[in-house]
């Protein structure tokens, strides 16, 4: 008898701690263009994982299986001046939104990752999802190449990089190029940067197992 409930026991401890993910509610921010003069619109909303707060987010998510999928970032950045320390406030931070990359969030282990993905300029670039592929315009980081971007979540390079001209370097967020338009049969991935310019790719396509097994360490 204490050796079948010792073997129940690692039973039961072996299965996995189910977890809960959900967003909270929707917050009205600004945060600035290009040139920080002019603040815009932008909705946030928490992520929480098992109800703690992991993550700031925006957008729609998108679903990559029944297990996985990925949101946009949002987060706050410290904007205050070290000039401002003579002000009556100056441990103060001066807090300001910004737009950041994509996380993955793994509904069974209750993992949220950043995913790497190259050129990606989180003030300029619109990305589009089809299964776990995305494609975007990505930007040099010296700002002067613009490129057609196609990654696939769980392969660390992208699938596709061509050069796609120069960056207008207007002002306003997601102006470099439209949001990129997908097609399934052939699967491939049209760009259009500029008013004349149509760059249309076909996509290999391959399925790609992604697994986020690895537990975060409990706080």
């Amino acid at each position: 008898m204490f050796v079948m409930l010792c073997l129940s026991w690692r039973e039961c401890a072996a299965v996995p701690k189910p977890h809960v993910i959900t967003f909270g509610k929707w917050i009205s921010a600004k945060w600035p263009n290009a040139t920080g003069q002019k603040l815009l619109d932008l909705k946030v909303r928490p992520l929480f994982v098992d109800t703690r707060l992991k993550e700031y987010t925006t957008g729609t998510p998108h679903e990559l299986t029944d297990r996985l999928f990925v949101v946009r970032r949002a987060f706050r950045v410290n904007d205050a001046l070290p000039t401002e320390s003579g002000n009556a406030n100056a441990n103060a931070p001066r807090w300001q939104w910004q737009r950041g990359g994509w996380l993955l969030v793994d509904r069974l282990t209750g993992r949220v990752s950043q995913l790497n993905l190259p050129e990606f300029d989180p003030f300029y670039s619109t990305a589009s999802w089809y299964r776990d592929y995305i494609a975007y315009c990505g930007v040099s980081e010296d700002g002067k190449k613009l490129y057609a971007v196609v990654a696939q979540v769980g392969r660390r390079k992208p699938i596709l990089k061509k050069d796609a001209g120069e960056p207008a370097g207007a002002d306003d967020p997601d102006s470099e190029c439209p949001s990129p338009i997908w097609e399934r049969t052939p699967m491939r991935v049209t760009f259009q940067p500029g008013n004349n310019q149509k760059l249309v790719f076909s996509i290999r396509s391959r399925v790609v197992d992604v697994v986020n097994d690895a537990e975060e360490p409990e706080e």
